[in-house]
């Protein structure tokens, strides 16, 4: 299993009349984890682009539990839990500053030839750099 953190300040042009980070800015923000997230581990969605594979959004789901508001730190964690073959399954928990769960999710990104936009299975490249946190049945 992968696992990767990282924190966000809500910004105040994100917030909504109620005072609350807007619903929309949270894809925004599992975006960004689960960018850095393969960036930390040796990869890019730039690398990947350049080398003629797409990583499309499938499916987005999100559950709502708190808001979080202007100024908040959040911390986002997001998992992969098993070895990618053609869509990349990451689950997500968005943490305030007080520890208290405010959000889960769970993105599925499908890999996707640029040229043909037709599923195609993860290079090998890419999953050589994974391999190693999932057990090897």
């Amino acid at each position: 299993m992968v696992t990767f953190e990282i924190k966000i300040r809500v910004r105040y042009n994100e917030t909504d009349r109620m005072g609350y980070l807007h619903h929309g800015v949270y894809p925004v923000y599992l975006e960004i984890a689960r960018t850095e997230m393969l960036r930390s581990l040796g990869t890019s969605y730039r690398q990947l682009e350049d080398s003629g594979i797409l990583l499309p959004v499938y499916s987005l789901n999100i559950d709502f539990k708190l808001p979080a508001f202007y100024d908040d730190e959040l911390t986002v964690t997001c998992e992969m839990k098993m070895l990618p073959v053609v869509k990349l399954i990451i689950g997500y928990n968005v943490y305030n500053q007080n520890g208290q769960s405010i959000c889960t999710a769970n993105s599925v990104n499908a890999f996707v030839n640029s040229q043909t936009r037709k599923p195609i299975r993860a290079p090998e490249s890419f999953l050589k750099k994974f391999e190693q946190y999932f057990d090897q049945d």
